[in-house]
């Protein structure tokens, strides 16, 4: 029964952590000192600030990986359209340069 309410506890101060260092904009100092009025000890707000820190750099790698993904598929695309209009205009037509 313990583990449930310690569990529960941090997910709790990993929310609080979340919200202060992503919509607040507090510093890892000011997340951990607000924790630990919460009750933590020094050392466990400074494992959650920490574990925060890793899980927001987590995210933000991955939405820097998903819009690479997205970049090279438009460029492809637009080579794509770009080559097959000038090859269908090399009698002497319109072609669309794609970019």
């Amino acid at each position: 029964m313990e583990n449930s309410t310690q569990t529960l506890d941090s997910d709790k101060a990993h929310a609080l952590a979340a919200n202060m260092i992503v919509n607040q904009n507090k510093n890892n100092y000011e997340v951990k000192q607000a924790l630990m009025l919460q009750g933590l000890s020094e050392a466990d707000a400074a494992i959650v600030v920490d574990n925060v820190e890793i899980m927001i750099d987590d995210a933000q790698k991955a939405k820097a990986r998903k819009d690479m993904l997205w970049g090279a598929v438009w460029c492809i695309g637009g080579t794509i359209i770009t080559i097959a209009t000038y090859s269908a205009a090399s009698g002497g037509g319109r072609y669309v340069v794609a970019w």
